[in-house]
């Protein structure tokens, strides 16, 4: 277990979140460096039917994929100490990442007609969903590649490829936009996945795993049908997420108006690009882990706190700049017309700070491979609670209400995560891990109520304290973290 143990020091932990965060950010800026050539050269009308391809490209993609990838990663690193098992998991992949790639690319070409009239309003562009098809094989295969280097713990490998992926895209896809304007954007959309996909499968052949060979589709498919089975209940909980979000739009909106509608999701996106950077790092890095100890209640136990730990250490800071910076934010990567959603996302602020301490507790379930569990927390019970409470904040607060409805959800899910966990897994906050998370829900609340003094020295000094506090809180407690011995 030493080998095991070591991997999952605070250490590790730490080196896994920084690298796949650092990656997050890289790609990042590569797709605002690529949505201002887009936006230079195609011009508004450009960038519309670039985000129209895009979304649709995307939504048959996460259909036709059938949400194999998280299962992908569960059933790849669930079998780290059985080769054998892990050969035959991996050989099933491939297989039934070649169907839900071909069945991509088939619904796009069968389809191309209807979806060009649906999306554009004319036929027009159907050859282009015709070529959008191998868009979207590119794209389901090489998140399966993704997926089992994620199960493999590649951590080093995916960045990478990850990086040289996104450069070469970029490479590739502004000059096609330079050369052909519009009739660009869809075959740049194809040479990203395409460069994604041959990174992927070149960081994966370096791995050399094995494959069982002369497997048969008898054999296989009880490994496929457990696949399929937990990757169609993430993709309806997804999908339910998605239809949450569409019905409070539409309440924001009769209730409403179309302004607040655009002031709400402007205040989540950059709430939302803001806490990503932990959120997808930890997803990248801890789900894999955490899967590999699925059988072990104890060692997943040491897991779960240390990485709540570690997001309390990094979330803290993070949010309380959030809080301090919005103005700021806004300026940046808004316009002046937004600030008045500034109350909006501290409260969202605090929502997510809130919302990390319940996220490595989240994956418990998924990671043991208990579909009912994870579908009525996540798929069910969270996203009900948060239609509900949205619409009733609004109603009654108007638009600050959706941050109050964000805290108090969020708040309502942790309970219940712990209850839950407990009651099934045995699962407890280690000492460390409470006074952690004690501690950062303090130093954000405090920051956050920092914000509500009228007189805008007072606020904005005590806001400073309390940022520069959590970041100091967070670099020594960090160092004393790894400088522990392996364990």
């Amino acid at each position: 277990m030493k080998r095991e143990d070591s991997g999952n020091s605070y250490r590790n932990i730490l080196k896994g979140t920084t690298i796949f965060g650092g990656v997050q950010i890289f790609n990042i800026l590569i797709n605002l460096v690529r949505g201002k050539f887009v936006a230079i050269i195609l011009g508004p009308e450009g960038m519309g039917i670039a985000s129209l391809f895009t979304s649709s490209s995307a939504t048959i993609q996460r259909l036709s994929s059938l949400g194999l990838s998280q299962s992908i990663v569960r059933e790849t690193a669930a079998t780290h100490d059985d080769e054998e098992k892990r050969a035959e998991v991996i050989s099933t992949v491939k297989r039934l990442v070649r169907i839900t790639s071909l069945m991509g690319a088939i619904i796009c070409i069968a389809l191309c007609i209807p979806l060009s009239r649906l999306t554009f309003g004319s036929s027009d562009y159907s050859w282009q969903f015709i070529l959008l098809g191998a868009a979207v094989a590119f794209g389901i295969a090489g998140n399966g590649k993704l997926a089992l280097l994620q199960g493999l713990h590649q951590v080093k490998r995916i960045s990478k490829a990850s990086v040289i992926g996104g450069l070469t895209g970029l490479c590739i896809g502004v000059p096609l936009y330079y050369i052909f304007g519009d009739k660009g954007i869809v075959p740049a959309i194809v040479a990203v996945a395409l460069a994604m996909y041959i990174f992927y499968s070149v960081s994966l052949r370096k791995c050399r795993v094995k494959e069982k060979s002369g497997l048969s589709w008898r054999e296989s498919l009880p490994i496929a049908k457990k696949l399929m089975m937990l990757g169609i209940v993430l993709m309806a909980s997804d999908l339910i997420g998605s239809l949450m979000i569409y019905m409070i739009n539409l309440f924001l909106r009769y209730f409403g108006s179309v302004d607040e509608v655009g002031l709400y999701q402007a205040a989540n996106s950059v709430t939302n690009q803001y806490a990503g950077l932990v959120f997808a790092a930890m997803a990248m890095d801890y789900f894999p882990r955490l899967s590999k100890t699925c059988a072990d209640n104890a060692e997943m136990r040491k897991i779960v706190n240390r990485q709540t730990e570690i997001v309390s250490f990094l979330i803290a800071p993070a949010m309380c700049l959030l809080i301090l910076s919005a103005p700021l934010v806004i300026r940046v990567l808004l316009s002046s017309e937004f600030f008045e959603i500034i109350p909006l996302m501290r409260w969202f602020g605090l929502g997510v700070l809130v919302k990390a301490l319940s996220y490595p507790m989240g994956y418990i379930s998924l990671a043991k491979g208990n579909k009912r569990v994870f579908f009525i927390l996540e798929g069910i019970a969270g996203n009900l609670l948060y239609l509900i409470s949205g619409c009733i904040f609004f109603y009654f607060f108007g638009l600050i209400g959706l941050g109050y409805s964000l805290v108090a959800e969020q708040s309502v899910m942790l309970i219940v995560y712990f209850i839950v966990n407990n009651r099934l897994y045995k699962y407890n906050f280690s000492p460390g891990a409470a006074v952690s998370a004690g501690v950062a829900s303090v130093l954000g609340i405090l920051c956050f109520c920092s914000s509500l003094f009228e007189s805008e020295a007072l606020s904005y000094s005590l806001m400073s304290l309390f940022a520069v506090i959590s970041i100091i809180w967070c670099f020594l407690s960090l160092k004393k973290k790894i400088s522990l011995p392996q364990s």
